[in-house]
């Protein structure tokens, strides 16, 4: 793709993303969930399209299932933690509480130096661990069972 390809795709993708968020109303995060479920119901209509002409993929987006209320708890705990981290900083803009604006600076300051040293899943297995700590104790109880 030339130069001018590129030039095309970003002013049409930026277009696109100005009308949703601004003519529309929307927030960004709509826009991330409208755009998952194009590609999703895309996905469908591709594996519908392989299965009636015969053609073998390695995975077939059809077989993907989980129910409802999976769906729904995890759509949910999303919106609920975008919300309130949206409450904070939006709190922590306007100045009113110079302590949580603070705390904020310095949080935001703190995560940015994490993420140069280390990567995203090195991050989110600690947190995993940290708040696993059932899994944590049958590890070990694994482990003191092959000592012995």
């Amino acid at each position: 793709m030339g130069e001018v390809g590129k030039a095309m795709g970003l002013l049409i993708s930026g277009t696109l993303v100005y009308y949703h968020c601004a003519y529309r109303n929307a927030t960004i995060l709509s826009l991330f969930a409208d755009v998952l479920i194009v590609l999703l119901c895309s996905l469908a209509i591709l594996g519908l399209l392989f299965r009636q002409l015969n053609v073998s993929v390695p995975v077939d987006p059809l077989e993907w299932q989980i129910s409802q209320d999976t769906a729904s708890n995890i759509v949910a705990r999303l919106a609920n933690t975008v919300g309130a981290a949206e409450a904070v900083l939006r709190v922590a803009a306007t100045g009113h509480d110079k302590r949580l604006f603070v705390k904020v600076v310095i949080c935001l300051y703190f995560l940015s130096a994490l993420g140069r040293l280390i990567s995203g899943v090195t991050v989110a297995y600690a947190d995993c661990r940290c708040k696993c700590p059932a899994d944590t104790n049958w590890h070990k109880k694994i482990m003191s069972e092959r000592k012995h």
